[in-house]
């Protein structure tokens, strides 16, 4: 699918993907004959993955060590028993990393809410 596709179903813009493949975080699978960005549905679920770490505060330096982590891991070849316990043990990493700032998050979801019922209750009692 060209870019413009790609864009649509993951909700990135245009820029936001050649910025991605700038940095080598994502790289089209083909290119038309006109020259055109070509990509898989692999290049989508990696955009998706790089899409749903950002907001989490993720570096592009994190995102590429998880990507390349995984990309081994799926390369369809045996790996060498320590080699793949390092990367599974990356992976946990960033799950554990993950799992923590979800629970950032929602703290300061629980802070926003507790402080939008506080203008509420202003507001409402403003209006006696």
């Amino acid at each position: 699918m060209q870019i413009g596709e790609v864009a649509a179903r993951t909700e990135l813009s245009l820029r936001t993907i050649r910025h991605y493949e700038e940095t080598g975080l994502v790289l089209p699978s083909a290119r038309s004959q006109g020259g055109f960005r070509l990509y898989t549905e692999a290049d989508v679920a990696r955009l998706m993955v790089i899409r749903r770490m950002k907001p989490l505060g993720f570096t592009l330096d994190e995102m590429r060590a998880l990507l390349e982590a995984t990309d081994r891991l799926d390369a369809g070849q045996e790996l060498p028993p320590a080699e793949r316990e390092e990367l599974l043990a990356r992976i946990r990493g960033f799950e554990e990393t993950t799992r923590q700032r979800m629970d950032d998050l929602r703290t300061q979801l629980s802070r926003a809410e507790e402080f939008a019922s506080t203008l509420a209750r202003r507001l409402t009692d403003g209006q006696r």
